[in-house]
Order: structure tokens, then sequence, then C-alpha cells
């Protein structure tokens, strides 16, 4: 019996003229979230948690803390944002392998350039007390 789910995804595919295989499966990760494979073959879960606006640090590992306690594997976080050390503090406290949460951050204009960026780098893996980001964009 198809469910409401393949008919939608096979309309969908019939709309944008794209090609497209009912029944795949999905990948996920350990927690269960599901996985978007990115071009280099990296698998990034496709559902995370954005710190942007918490209040404190230690808000934002309370808020980390909830979501990877719920199955989030993802967290989005940015030296403008003021929360790195409690991201930092959450993935350590959580228990689950840094290997199995994915990082996203970001660089601010003012960390561009020759004798800049890799200390920017090394200066946000220290407030948050990891060996490696996963995904590092240019605010």
């Amino acid at each position: 019996m198809k469910t409401l789910k393949s008919y939608l995804f096979a309309a969908l595919c019939l709309l944008s003229g794209g090609i497209c295989t009912l029944g795949a499966q999905e990948k996920t990760t350990t927690a269960g979230v599901p996985v978007v494979t990115l071009n280099n073959g990296v698998e990034m879960p496709r559902f995370g948690l954005g710190t942007f606006m918490q209040p404190s640090d230690e808000v934002c590992e309370q808020s980390c803390l909830t979501a990877l306690k719920a199955g989030y594997r993802h967290i989005d976080t940015a030296h403008a944002y003021y929360d790195e050390a409690g991201v930092g503090r959450a993935v350590k406290e959580s228990g689950i392998p840094r290997e199995e949460i994915w990082i996203t951050s970001k660089l601010w204009p003012t960390e561009y350039g020759e004798g800049k960026t890799l200390k920017a780098i090394d200066e946000m893996l220290k407030r948050m007390q990891l060996d490696y980001i996963d995904l590092l964009y240019v605010h």
C-alpha cells in the first residue's frame, strides 16, 4: 500500500522533472537523524541546533545538551555569537563521541586574511576546547 508520503514524493518528482526512486532508503546517524552526503562524500546531519541569540554561554550549553539528548547531532555556532565555550562544554558533557557530533562554525570578516585566519581558527578551537570543526563558513 502506498503512503501519502510516497504519492507526494512522486508528485514532486514529476513537477520538478527529476528522476526519482521511490522507496529509497535515507541514511541516518546512529541517533536516527537523516544525513545529507556532501560533494566530498562526507555525511552531515540534516537537522541541527543554531545557537545564535543565546543569552549566555551557560544557556547555550544547556540548550545544546538538551538538543543532543533529544537526538540532534549538528550544532551551528560562530565566534560572533559569543557562545562557543558553551557549545564545547555541551559536546564534552554529553558523553556522545565527538565524531558523532557535527560542529559548524563561522569566521567573522575581521578574521579573514593572511596571518589572521589560521590564528582565528586556533582560537575558536581553544574556546570550544575541541580538536576540530566539521564545517567552517565565512560570515
